[in-house]
């Protein structure tokens, strides 16, 4: 299994609503095993900059490449990219003893 998570943050805090509702759309792409689109909790003084959480679980590689090519996708990106200011990704296998 891959997990793929993405934080965001707004250039301005009246578009997290905009970028929220649109990374939500990422859900309709069936090749996630799961996907949270969430606003940052804001509970540790060092994650003030996050404004967005993106968390997915695919079953691998494959699953997560075909994800990113989804039409979904790539709208999402279009109305994502000019209202984000950061952007941090990471994706990293998760050992078969973890899955559960």
């Amino acid at each position: 299994m891959i997990r793929h998570i993405v934080l965001f943050s707004a250039k301005r805090a009246e578009d997290i609503d905009t970028i929220l509702a649109a990374l939500k759309r990422l859900r309709q792409i069936p090749e996630a095993r799961r996907l949270e689109v969430v606003r940052n909790a804001r509970m540790d003084q060092l994650s003030g900059e996050i404004d967005i959480i993106v968390h997915g679980e695919f079953a691998d590689a494959e699953a997560l490449a075909r994800y990113k090519a989804h039409p979904i996708y790539h709208e999402t990106i279009g109305v994502v990219r000019p209202l984000r200011d950061l952007r941090i990704a990471v994706d990293y296998p998760v050992p078969e003893a973890d899955e559960t």
